[in-house]
């Protein structure tokens, strides 16, 4: 599991910023001071009505602290990121990560197991903070039907 101080790892990403899509390094996506929130998936409940919404609605908050990209990750193919984007935070500026094979998922060490619940292998809900590349933050939560840790107002 991805610890503080420790590199993102390098890989190839898929990406939704601005509508398009797009292969990105996550070198290049985490150069600058960075916030990216995962969750277990696109239009789940507490994903649609609290996580994403909150960091869509704090967006100026955020820049105003310094953070160039505000990034949503979910073990989700890139047409269901930008649906659900389009859908709960059409105006927002957050790059949407489509980690649909839940490769960088795997890389973080932060799979969660829903095969129980017949929704396969997912990211679990977690908040974190990296600049130029490190991680200076990572919270993770103990209970992933809860946004408490992962949400905009825990880092605001």
């Amino acid at each position: 599991m991805i610890t503080m101080n420790t590199k993102i790892p390098e890989m190839m990403v898929q990406v939704v910023i601005h509508g398009e899509k797009k292969e990105m390094n996550t070198t290049e996506l985490f150069e600058g001071k960075t916030v990216l929130f995962g969750l277990p998936g696109a239009f789940t409940p507490i994903c649609s009505q609290t996580q994403l919404p909150g960091f869509a609605q704090q967006e100026q908050a955020l820049r105003d602290k310094g953070y160039n990209n505000i990034i949503c990750m979910a073990v989700n193919d890139s047409f269901v990121m930008q649906a659900w984007k389009e859908q709960v935070a059409p105006t927002a500026d957050i790059i949407m990560l489509a980690d649909g094979s839940g490769l960088f998922t795997k890389a973080l060490g932060l799979e969660l197991d829903l095969t129980t619940k017949n929704m396969g292998i997912r990211c679990t809900r977690f908040l974190l903070v990296a600049e130029k590349g490190m991680v200076s933050r990572i919270d993770i939560e103990d209970n992933p039907s809860v946004c408490s840790v992962s949400g905009v107002s825990s880092l605001l």
